[in-house]
């Protein structure tokens, strides 16, 4: 069995209901199990910042699966929920799906960076892991606490408090 901690984001349609239907469609669809989620939490864009805010998200979801499987089966559901790829990086969407952490693992492909490259910069995605993971170690760098005591705060704003757990 993998672990793998990814981060859930939206700003277009009901994005409260698209990740938490993103995670159960994930869940049935791919047959991995959902073992936490964070909060949400409400995050200003970081570039274009001409578009909604966001609704993000860190769950944590365990199976049988390889790293780049686990990019392709993200990026189904992405456009299951109507994700569009344009080209146009920054863009507002309807869902956007990142492997954050796998399996303790430092991994370097051209499709795949893991850990996430923009993990230690951002607060949406640092707060709700550490939310659910509180002692976890984020490889080549080190504890959560410190990325986190590291990291500009944005304004990021709990708006659900609660853990989805088995």
């Amino acid at each position: 069995m993998n672990e793998a901690y990814i981060g859930l984001g939206s700003n277009l349609g009901e994005s409260e209901d698209l990740i938490t239907s993103a995670l159960d469609y994930l869940s049935e669809t791919y047959k991995v199990e959902v073992n936490k989620c964070s909060s949400l939490y409400r995050s200003k864009p970081l570039e274009n910042k001409d578009q909604p805010d966001y609704i993000n998200a860190v769950a944590c979801i365990v199976g049988e699966f390889a790293a780049l499987e686990l990019l392709e089966n993200l990026q189904a559901v992405e456009n299951h929920f109507g994700r569009i790829r344009n080209g146009e990086r920054w863009a507002s969407r309807t869902l956007d799906l990142d492997i954050l952490l796998f399996d303790n693992m430092k991994i370097i492909e051209e499709r795949l960076v893991i850990p996430h490259e923009g993990i230690l910069q951002r607060d949406f995605v640092l707060h709700p892991l550490m939310e659910i993971a509180p002692n976890i170690e984020i490889p080549g760098f080190g504890a959560i606490s410190q990325a986190l005591a590291m990291c500009e705060n944005r304004g990021l704003e709990k708006i659900h408090e609660y853990h989805s757990e088995p």
